[in-house]
């Protein structure tokens, strides 16, 4: 191509572009003008926006410090029953053994366990962990476990005649569920057993 074609294809473009390099058939993308009011509005709903998000995290924060602290030692006042639990099954076979029982020491030897079971009970009610009352109640399958049924025409019916091992609340939250026996109606056949003998 000669020189002077190559000059005035240049300066062709560089008639049909503006000073700042940019085509000038290309129209150049409109820009919104807001007003002040409506600036003003949109920064307002962002900022309560941002004040209730900072006050839903503050309150799950709460939340989660309050059941850290409450339910925290969950597992350990769980695991913490099987000694009490020990404690009692203790008792029981130490006043059934036959060979102790003639010991005259037996009965300071029993005075001292029920004082240490009583200790650790103290313990639990401090830190809000509550036997379940359980015997002569109804029977609740959120806080009961039952374990048998047991044919009794003197309670009535889904009744607790028996506690087989007491159940604990942490708090409102189940511990351990009470297990139990509970009363059903004796069936015809056992009733006519018993009236023939």
């Amino acid at each position: 191509m000669p020189e002077n074609d190559i000059k005035k294809q240049n300066q062709s473009q560089s008639e049909n572009n503006d000073p700042s390099g940019a085509p000038k058939n290309i129209q150049k993308p409109k820009v919104e003008h807001k007003s002040t009011d409506e600036k003003l509005k949109e920064t307002e709903d962002k900022l309560l926006r941002s004040l209730a998000e900072i006050e839903n995290q503050r309150r799950r924060f709460e939340k989660e410090v309050k059941d850290a602290f409450e339910f925290g030692s969950f597992n350990f006042a769980k695991e913490s029953l099987a000694i009490l639990d020990n404690l009692q099954r203790a008792k029981i076979a130490i006043k059934n053994d036959k060979i102790l029982k003639d010991n005259k020491d037996l009965e300071k030897f029993l005075e001292n366990i029920t004082i240490i079971e009583k200790d650790l009970i103290t313990i639990f009610e401090k830190n809000n962990i509550k036997k379940i009352d359980a015997k002569g109640t109804k029977f609740d399958p959120n806080v009961h476990q039952a374990m048998s049924e047991i044919e009794d025409d003197k309670s009535e019916p889904g009744t607790i005649v028996q506690e087989i091992q007491p159940g604990y609340m942490l708090g409102e939250r189940l511990l351990r569920p009470a297990l139990v026996g509970v009363a059903k109606k004796k069936s015809s056949k056992n009733q006519e057993k018993e009236e023939k003998n």
